[in-house]
């Protein structure tokens, strides 16, 4: 018995306190994606409505009936240039070409009639003047009275006013025919107004002429849309446009951007190659947005059925504009909050840095300063934000792909 107490009072003697248990931090996983330079293509979109380059309003320049008509007249068909789409009667204004000839004609022989009275008359006034001459020289030497010398002078004087009324009546002949030229060539330009030809490729949008119908003057007879060129007004806000022209290289202009234009249809996207034609000067009063005018050629020649339809009037598109590609820092603009992004130090330790974004577009936000390459960027949001905190960073290769081609506008 006192062997067995003893052998428990030594062995309770020996026992070990249990040693302390050591608390270590779990790293927190969270995503991240390693900084790198990508091609970055500046880019801002806007939307407007197509419209025609040209536009023809056909308009009545000489009155009288329809008479002939185009089947190519009718809303919608297309026409070629140069093709005739409607005649008025010329009846009126061929009568008054024939009018006028005749009395160019009469005007003719009434110049001969003339012509040949004012040989006369002058060869009369010469002899007038040669007995005015004898009967001064006769009075003068005393043999001629006064009165055979007056009588002499009123005769030369009665030829000299014949001779001058002819003249007279040559000079008025002359002035009406400049007047009756100046008319006849005003109905021969009339003549070729009763012809209405398309100035060029047209596609025909409203007819208000029927044949048979008497049109007046200066009331429109069709419209008709021109096929080479469309047009479309795009608004863009001064914060889009600024950023894209400020990443524009030095002399450049709104001009040199690249253009596209959009239509999205039943889940898929028809585009349709254009270039920047000006910048409109009018501001719109309640967006705020300025107008840049960009040029689709040729939209007929790309229409490809059931994949590209025509490119119509009044058609709301989508613009896109293009600054040239350079190389830059992209991130998604949801990992910069309040000018601040997290980011995993050296040590794995969680950092909030400051970021300076230069713009942001569609989701991206193109970082000037703050950030380099090789810096690894959290993208996720963790529950816990604590500076200092170790985390676990995990990379996030399929958004750093993504983000690449949505920078390189792929």
């Amino acid at each position: 018995l006192a062997l067995g107490v003893g052998v428990i009072l030594y062995s309770g003697a020996m026992k070990s306190a249990a040693s302390p248990k050591e608390n270590t931090a779990q790293a927190v996983p969270v995503r991240v994606i390693t900084m790198a330079e990508v091609d970055l293509v500046p880019r801002v979109t806007g939307y407007g409505v197509v419209a025609p380059a040209l536009e023809w309003r056909a308009i009545a320049r000489v009155e009288g009936e329809v008479i002939d008509t185009s089947p190519l007249l009718a809303d919608g068909n297309f026409v070629p240039a140069g093709t005739e789409l409607l005649r008025i009667d010329d009846t009126d204004l061929r009568l008054t070409l024939a009018q006028l000839d005749a009395q160019m004609a009469a005007l003719s022989v009434k110049d001969e009639t003339l012509n040949a009275s004012l040989a006369l008359s002058q060869d009369d006034l010469a002899l007038s003047q040669s007995e005015l001459t004898r009967q001064e020289d006769l009075q003068r030497q005393g043999i001629a009275t006064q009165t055979a010398r007056d009588q002499a002078a009123r005769t030369e004087l009665a030829a000299r006013s014949k001779l001058m009324d002819i003249q007279n009546q040559l000079a008025l002949n002359a002035a009406e025919r400049a007047v009756l030229s100046a008319q006849r060539a005003s109905s021969a330009r009339s003549l070729e107004f009763t012809s209405v030809v398309s100035p060029f490729d047209v596609q025909v949008r409203s007819v208000d002429a029927d044949l048979g119908q008497y049109v007046p003057r200066g009331v429109v007879l069709f419209t008709a849309d021109g096929t080479d060129t469309a047009e479309i007004a795009a608004q863009f806000s001064f914060g889009q446009m600024g950023p894209l022209i400020r990443s524009m290289e030095s002399g450049m202009s709104v001009l040199d951007l690249t253009a596209e234009v959009r239509l999205r249809q039943a889940g898929r996207v028809i585009t349709w190659p254009a270039s920047v034609d000006r910048v409109s000067e009018t501001i719109d009063a309640r967006t705020q947005s300025a107008r840049v005018v960009v040029r689709v050629d040729q939209p007929r020649d790309q229409i490809v059925a059931g994949q590209r339809p025509p490119l119509r009037r009044d058609m709301f598109v989508e613009v896109e504009l293009r600054a040239p590609s350079h190389r830059a820092l992209v991130i998604p603009s949801s990992a910069v909050v309040d000018g601040r992004a997290l980011v995993v130090s050296a040590g794995n330790k969680l950092e909030r840095r400051a970021v300076e974004v230069s713009y942001i577009f569609e989701g991206l936000a193109v970082v000037a300063g703050g950030l380099q390459p090789g810096d690894q960027l959290v993208v996720t949001d963790p529950s816990v934000a604590v500076p200092g905190m170790s985390v676990k960073p995990v990379e996030d290769q399929a958004l750093a792909d993504t983000l690449a081609l949505q920078a390189s506008a792929q």
